[in-house]
């Protein structure tokens, strides 16, 4: 009778572990802190163009919050990551530096991999 129990128990954590599991690979767990935290969303007035920033690093809804966050904080931008492509669009209404972005992301824990213009067509964009 107490084998049951205890086969009974191992199979409710493993059942539990194995949903914890799937959560996060789908990008819904909390990796890094968790929590259903939303930054506010940020629109600027006159985009007048944008980049693309790859990072490296983003696992879950929460690193994705975060990295809009760093970028959101910083006056006549905003940025909009994309979890699945592992990708952050900066809007620019003001000439900003790219260094400076690329040090707030990695101080928050991100590589950043790659800096590109973002254009209208796919495969298009200079890399920096």
């Amino acid at each position: 009778m107490g084998n049951y129990i205890t086969i009974g128990a191992l199979a409710i954590i493993i059942a539990l572990g194995v949903a914890a599991t799937v959560k996060h690979f789908k990008g819904e767990g909390g990796c890094c802190g968790g929590g259903s935290y939303k930054p506010r969303k940020k629109k600027l007035a006159g985009v007048r163009y944008r980049k693309i920033f790859k990072i490296d690093g983003m696992r879950c809804a929460h690193c994705k919050a975060r990295v809009e966050e760093v970028v959101n904080d910083v006056p006549g931008i905003a940025g909009r990551a994309d979890l699945k492509k592992g990708a952050l669009l900066v809007s620019y209404a003001e000439d900003v530096d790219d260094a400076l972005l690329k040090a707030r992301i990695e101080r928050a824990g991100y590589t950043v991999i790659e800096i590109r213009e973002a254009c209208h067509r796919p495969g298009e964009g200079r890399t920096k």
